[in-house]
């Protein structure tokens, strides 16, 4: 049924370049964010090596993927492809991702050694430093009949930059990245260009969730206020030292000695609770 490698296997890679479709999923630290799942069409990706994939990523109304791959610390996502023609599979890649933003040398540099078509509205590349790779069934995964790849994206970012070169500036893909590629749903910074020319240009970025739970942009996820487990399991680690010290001076070092395997435990702990009462790293 499934199994799992560390790189990928010789015998896929040809049948990983002839999919039309795959999907990539990334998510922010904080439990309180949200995750994202998104579908790539077109051959626009392409495997260097055998444990590095990366593919280009045009421009869209979100950045979920680049925000949580640029989130410090962060860097997680997964790769999914689904057979739909012939025998069933499913193959996933997990790793780290990186952002080649527009531009920049090192977007250049992959672009020139791979021999990347940088079409119109081609917002960065993304690699995904490959640490392991999974298959399984795929049996019920349905069957589906390539027809054709859409143009509407493609040629939308056309149209918008002929516009910029016939002297249009607010077509420019600066300002459109301003306002769409700025921030994640969840307030995470994303592009960098982005967020340079809202600055320059004083645009506000789109606002990505409705409603009292949507976050500021630029607000860390992990902030919380009030009272919290980890203020009460320090009052009461700091009264028992407080009471093994008044009370016997003999008892100083067995206390220090059991407050802090109390405190390797507290330490385990944060994996096991919710994101609301999680400890500080």
């Amino acid at each position: 049924m499934g199994a799992f490698f560390e790189t990928i296997p010789e015998s896929l890679i040809k049948w990983v370049l002839e999919q039309k479709v795959f999907w990539v999923s990334t998510a922010p630290l904080s439990g309180k964010g949200h995750v994202n799942v998104s579908p790539k069409g077109g051959q626009v990706f392409g495997i260097i090596g055998v444990d590095t994939f990366y593919y280009v990523d045009m421009t869209g109304s979100g950045c979920e993927t680049i925000s949580h791959l640029l989130e410090p610390g962060n860097g997680r996502i997964t790769i999914l492809f689904n057979a739909f023609e012939g025998p069933p599979r499913i193959l996933r890649f997990w790793g780290k991702g990186r952002v080649l933003e527009n531009g920049t040398s090192a977007f250049n540099d992959i672009v020139e050694r791979e021999n990347i078509n940088v079409v119109p509205g081609v917002r960065s590349i993304i690699v995904v430093d490959i640490h392991q790779v999974g298959t399984s069934c795929g049996f019920s995964v349905p069957k589906f009949a390539f027809q054709e790849f859409r143009t509407t994206l493609n040629d939308f970012f056309k149209r918008k930059e002929d516009k910029y070169l016939a002297g249009n500036e607010k077509e420019s893909m600066d300002r459109y990245w301003a306002l769409k590629s700025s921030y994640s749903m969840d307030g995470l910074p994303g592009m960098e260009r982005g967020l340079k020319a809202g600055r320059q240009y004083q645009i506000t970025p789109m606002k990505k969730m409705v409603g009292p739970s949507a976050p500021k942009n630029g607000v860390k996820l992990n902030m919380r206020k009030g009272f919290q487990l980890e203020h009460l399991i320090i009052i009461v680690l700091t009264l028992l030292l407080a009471v093994s010290l008044a009370t016997h001076p003999a008892l100083q070092q067995q206390a220090r000695t059991r407050i802090q395997d109390m405190m390797i435990h507290v330490r385990a702990v944060p994996d096991a609770l919710p994101s609301s009462v999680r400890f500080r790293g």
